[in-house]
């Protein structure tokens, strides 16, 4: 069976069916981790995205059940130089059948590099995979018809229906659940956290009645402009507990403050981003996915040097703390005079290196400070 990708601007790629049948429409990203294929399909913060895997062979150590994010996959398609249907001895199988088995659209044969040098030059932009028999014309009526990713809220598709409580010893956290990552929740109860995760529609009236010691807010998908709810949400509960953001949660907590996001020509996805830590000097290679960032003090996309840099918010100050050393764009950022932090980044990566696991003790200790 053949299939093709399709970008909004003409472009076509040829290729082999892999995978459920498609057609599958959403933003064509690429990922560049070399491994982690079935953790990214299932985080959340892939919905409405098709994933493109720079690495060229994916599948070769099959599927297995701890490697996922979530309770189902989010990305609508990936596209492949090469899937390859290696089933080792003790996993759950083989990737192109767990693909097919979940619902996921693929695509194999494809040049992958020259695809990703396409979507850097141009941006990432809709586009589809579709079965290889699907006129060109009725393709691209369909990417058309598919929403652009600004403006796009897409946090309520994948937040729970109901609260989510896991027991601790230790303080009590309610995470406003934007599409919040299994490593997420597995590294906070392992520091003893008592979860409570809710809603994303939850108000913060109804946040206060779960008495938290301190609110985390979650990574997810989707453009952070589009979430004015949530960000009125936090903008209430800023100042009365600890709050501490990552990635979407990062970008919501700064827009609740009065800061501005934007969309990143291409995004940054994978695990090998390098990133400055501005109070230890020391750099972290870190794992990372995310089409939108927070901009500079005036309004700038960038940050210069690497001296922590301040804005002026509606809480007092924030001080910049993590910067890009691909892009220098804004990492992560802490207010100083109410207690609240937030990073850009994965510190839990899943997959990706375990360089920035100590930002979950630093959220313990402002909670306890």
């Amino acid at each position: 069976m053949t299939a093709y990708v399709l970008l909004e601007d003409g472009t076509r790629l040829d290729g082999q069916a892999v995978g459920a049948p498609g057609p599958a429409l959403g933003e064509v990203v690429f990922n560049t981790a070399m491994t982690g294929y079935q953790e990214a399909v299932t985080d959340p913060s892939y919905a409405g995205q098709i994933i493109t895997f720079t690495y060229p062979l994916i599948g070769n150590y099959g599927v297995w059940g701890d490697c996922v994010e979530s309770d189902r996959p989010h990305a609508r398609a990936v596209i492949m130089r090469e899937a390859t249907a290696e089933a080792p001895a003790g996993s759950d199988g083989s990737w192109p059948d767990w693909l097919a088995r979940t619902g996921v659209a693929g695509v194999s044969g494809v040049d992958t590099r020259g695809l990703v040098r396409h979507i850097r030059d141009q941006g990432a932009m809709r586009g589809g995979v579709f079965p290889g028999d699907m006129p060109g014309d009725e393709a691209r009526a369909l990417i058309e018809a598919e929403p652009d990713m600004v403006g796009l809220d897409l946090a309520r598709e994948v937040t729970p229906g109901e609260a989510i409580v896991s027991e601790g010893t230790g303080p009590h956290v309610v995470a406003l659940d934007t599409g919040i990552k299994t490593s997420i929740v597995r590294n906070l109860q392992e520091r003893g956290v008592r979860l409570t995760q809710v809603p994303c529609t939850t108000t913060a009236a109804e946040v206060r009645e779960h008495e938290p010691d301190a609110v985390f807010l979650a990574n997810g998908p989707g453009d952070p402009a589009a979430l004015d709810y949530v960000v009125g949400t936090v903008r209430e509960l800023v100042g009365e507990v600890p709050v501490f953001g990552i990635c979407l949660g990062h970008q919501l907590l700064c827009r609740a403050v009065g800061l501005e996001t934007f969309k990143l020509p291409f995004g940054h996805r994978g695990a090998n981003h390098p990133v400055k830590d501005l109070e230890t000097g020391k750099i972290e290679i870190t794992a990372q996915n995310h089409g939108f960032a927070v901009a500079g003090p005036g309004g700038g996309h960038t940050v210069p040097g690497d001296e922590p840099v301040r804005w002026e918010t509606d809480f007092g100050a924030a001080e910049l703390s993590h910067v890009n050393l691909y892009d220098r764009t804004v990492e992560g950022l802490v207010l100083k005079d109410v207690p609240g932090a937030c990073v850009q980044y994965h510190p839990e990566a899943g997959p990706g290196p375990h360089d920035s696991l100590y930002l979950f003790d630093r959220f313990l200790d402002l909670i306890s400070a």
